[in-house]
């Protein structure tokens, strides 16, 4: 089973695999059924194999049934709807697309750019009355006469399913194509981690143009023979009514989401307790450990936290289920896991850079060579992964992340990490997020400082939270600015991120 279309294989029945709000169910076998449909449609507007088509879909089952049936029949490339004209003609054209999927009735940024490059668009029609997830592919105007010749041929293990960018944060984003057998992969890989059963329903609130969501609560749930209940994005406002109409027995989000879910289960417990969950799980960041240990009280079950990232197919490591280490990203779960040298080709013990290798592996970037001499090196007869992430692996087996290598910060030499600075940080009463990155100094070259949010009816001041620091920490360590916001700055998927925070805070001027 190592192809996309093996996901939905082995599991007989209608049983229900797709929900969403006040949508009936989609069962298995309708999803097998929308799979030919789409098949034959791609095929008839000139799209097949090794052909690259992108999708741009608002969060829910069309978005997860788009990826999953199109990824049978050519390859998937799911764009943020949030993107404006400029930047989609930019992916657009990096990704070399043919095609372009949108909703029906759609008018936006995404479509003028597609207009603009003159690529095929296909429309997703959702009937009146349709379970979740099932549409019909139509074209606009007269894009279905191409007069092209499709590959109609099924994509193989080796061909690319997924193809996304990296962030970008620090330069160009880079194209990670996945094949389809890191993706059959990382799914199974999942499954075995989190012993994910056919009883078992996900309810998904992380975007599904990201890896996190595509794999751990799409591709995961249907290798396992489980469902997915899609919600429409995150909100913590209706998370709960949501969880009361999925009846999930786990859901996965990133450390912002789950601390805004905490923040309102006090209103809750009656769903918390009507809904018992077999497991929560996070990924994607880290987990600060009084999060951890607050998630576990409030619901009664084991929260397991999980590394993963885009090259990986998304997991890397998980927290056994019966085994938890708060501050720990957990053992090696598919993929081998070492440390390696920071800036020489070679394994060592101790902390030092993150390096992975296995079958869930990307092959590389594509169209970089500058990168992939960088990212991979060959040692002990295997192709390693350089991560980014800095860490070590303890005496059983849990690998312990001090920090991205670009986000640790060098205050004149000394390096802080920023992970440790948030930990103190979150053991001040008052503080209910926090995020430490550095600022541009002058003769030191960076300083240490963090934004945080408060708890509701909170009152503490930048000094009194120094000083909560330095009485926890060595000196160069404390942070000589701290911002309390009412919002630290996310990405688009959710997460906080420390590189070029100084600069959308407007603190690079002042510095």
């Amino acid at each position: 089973m190592t192809c996309i279309k093996d996901l939905l294989a082995g599991h007989d029945g209608a049983g229900p695999a797709i929900g969403a709000p006040g949508r009936d169910w989609l069962s298995r076998d309708g999803l097998r059924a929308l799979s030919n449909d789409v098949a034959q449609s791609l095929h008839c507007f000139g799209i097949g194999r090794g052909d690259r088509v992108a999708i741009v879909l608002p969060n829910g089952p069309e978005m997860a049934t788009a990826f999953v049936t199109i990824a049978q029949v050519a390859t998937t490339a799911p764009l943020n709807p949030a993107y404006r004209e400029d930047e989609y003609v930019f992916y657009l054209e990096d990704l070399k697309a043919r095609a372009l999927v949108l909703a029906g009735g759609y008018d936006g940024p995404a479509l003028a750019a597609g207009q603009r490059l003159g690529l095929t668009i296909l429309r997703v029609q959702v009937a009146p009355g349709a379970a979740a997830g099932a549409f019909t592919l139509s074209g606009d105007g007269a894009e279905r006469t191409t007069g092209r010749t499709a590959d109609i041929s099924a994509p193989g293990d080796s061909d690319v399913a997924l193809i996304l960018h990296t962030s970008g944060t620090t330069s160009r984003p880079k194209i990670v194509p996945l094949l389809q057998s890191n993706v059959s992969a990382s799914a199974h890989n999942i499954v075995a981690s989190l012993a994910l059963t056919s009883t078992d329903r996900c309810l998904n609130v992380m975007p599904l143009f990201h890896i996190h969501g595509l794999l751990a609560a799409v591709s995961a749930s249907l290798a396992a023979g489980a469902s997915i209940w899609c919600a429409p994005g995150f909100d913590a406002l209706k998370f709960f009514g949501w969880m009361k109409d999925a009846q999930p027995t786990w859901y996965t989000a990133v450390p912002t989401m789950h601390q805004a879910i905490l923040s309102r289960a006090g209103r809750n417990v009656d769903v918390i307790a009507a809904t018992p969950l077999r497991f929560l799980r996070s990924s994607s960041a880290s987990l600060p450990a009084q999060v951890m240990v607050q998630l576990h009280e409030t619901f009664g079950a084991p929260v397991i936290e999980a590394y993963g990232m885009t090259e990986a197919a998304h997991q890397m490591c998980c927290n056994p289920l019966g085994q938890q280490k708060p501050g720990s990203v957990g053992v090696a779960s598919g993929p081998k896991v070492r440390v390696a040298h920071e800036s020489e080709n070679r394994l060592i013990d101790g902390t030092g850079e993150v390096v992975i290798s296995g079958s869930n592996v990307t092959p590389g970037y594509e169209g970089n060579a500058e990168a992939n001499a960088k990212n991979f090196f060959d040692v002990e007869g295997q192709r390693w992964f350089r991560t980014g992430d800095q860490g070590a692996i303890d005496d059983d087996g849990f690998l312990h992340l001090t920090g991205r290598l670009k986000e640790i910060i060098n205050r004149g030499g000394e390096k802080v990490s920023p992970l440790e600075v948030d930990g103190v940080l979150l053991d001040h009463p008052a503080i209910a997020q926090v995020v430490t990155f550095a600022l541009p100094h002058p003769k030191l070259g960076e300083e240490v400082a963090a934004a945080v949010v408060l708890h509701d009816g909170a009152d503490v001041d930048e000094r009194e939270i120094r000083e909560f620091a330095a009485g926890r920490m060595a000196d160069f360590k404390v942070p000589r600015k701290v911002i309390i916001l009412d919002e630290i700055p996310k990405g688009a998927t959710g997460k906080m991120q420390r590189i070029g925070l100084a600069e959308k805070l407007g603190l690079v001027a002042s510095a």
